[in-house]
């Protein structure tokens, strides 16, 4: 189980974009990075492509970068607050699930 998933509310704490927070769009579990939407834009440089028809995504344009998981925190949904994250076990019945909770105010989540 990881501590930041798909569609969490993370804020960036370290780097250019460091305050600023947006919605988690994708993990790379292989290199330990999330993309989130509206941080950490570069401008990246384009050339004409012959197979695509050309003039498609031509010249520089601007898109988000993957953040090491290191440099965001979790925003909590019940405190709103960026948060550590730790693991609880909830037992239903005879199973066990193993749950994200806060740091903060153990909510889980």
């Amino acid at each position: 189980m990881h501590r930041i998933r798909k569609d969490d509310q993370v804020k960036v704490i370290t780097g250019k974009d460091a305050g600023r927070s947006g919605r988690v769009v994708k993990v790379y579990l292989d290199r330990d990075k999330v993309l989130v939407e509206g941080v950490n834009y570069v401008k990246k440089h384009e050339r004409i492509q012959q197979e695509r028809g050309g003039g498609q995504g031509v010249g520089i344009i601007e898109t988000e970068a993957p953040i090491h998981v290191s440099n965001v925190q979790p925003i909590c949904p019940s405190c709103d607050e960026p948060t550590r994250v730790g693991f609880v076990y909830e037992t239903e019945g005879d199973r066990r699930s193993k749950v994200r909770s806060c740091k903060r105010c153990d909510s889980t989540f």
